[in-house]
């Protein structure tokens, strides 16, 4: 694997381990949390560094796997089309723009609970995948359909809107995904006059 791959997958193991000698702690610190304070959770707030540091923390190991098995599928690839320097950026600012469109959410919605996960990032990621390998073949989970990565990234997307909007699955930060992927697009939208898109 490339280097900031490698270093983002071993990063969230560590930290995942960490987590579970003191999860509580590491909720109330380093989830994102919105900007209201709940004196239900403790008093626990927003703090600057929770854009990042939330997507380091994970809520089960299956969580961590199905993330850090995104990340080294799309994001090997995306690090070798941008050089490692362009790859850490565009993955943070997945992450940021995913944590700021959860904020917003969470703040239109009044609803008070923490986000954790590296989901933002891997879909920057995967939207990053399917701009630059359109045709490469991906497979959805359930079912187990291949279908081309564009295609795959759309009905993604689709799905992410769909149940955001109707609230079907509660626990999952839906518009989160959404708006890593917003902020993912509008990067390579900054960065496509000096990386060209592969045809394959």
């Amino acid at each position: 694997m490339p280097p900031a791959t490698t270093a983002l997958i071993v990063a969230n193991v560590a930290v995942f381990l960490l987590q579970n000698l003191a999860p509580q702690t590491s909720v109330a610190w380093f989830a994102l949390w919105p900007f209201a304070t709940s004196s239900m959770h403790g008093g626990v707030s927003f703090e600057p560094w929770q854009l990042v540091t939330y997507a380091f923390l994970h809520g089960s190991i299956l969580h961590l796997a199905f993330n850090m098995f995104a990340l080294y599928m799309f994001g090997s690839a995306i690090e070798q089309v941008f050089g490692t320097r362009r790859y850490v950026i565009f993955y943070f600012v997945c992450v940021v723009s995913a944590a700021v469109t959860q904020l917003i959410v969470a703040m239109l919605s009044s609803a008070i609970y923490p986000t954790i996960g590296a989901s933002g990032g891997v879909f920057g990621l995967l939207l990053a995948y399917a701009i630059y390998f359109p045709r490469n073949r991906v497979m959805l989970l359930f079912p187990p359909i291949p279908m081309p990565a564009r295609v795959f990234v759309l009905v993604y997307a689709a799905i992410e809107l769909l149940l955001g909007v109707s609230g079907s699955q509660p626990g999952v930060a839906h518009f989160a995904h959404l708006g890593g992927m917003i902020g993912g697009y509008l990067l390579l939208r900054f960065y496509r006059g000096g990386i060209r898109r592969s045809s394959r």
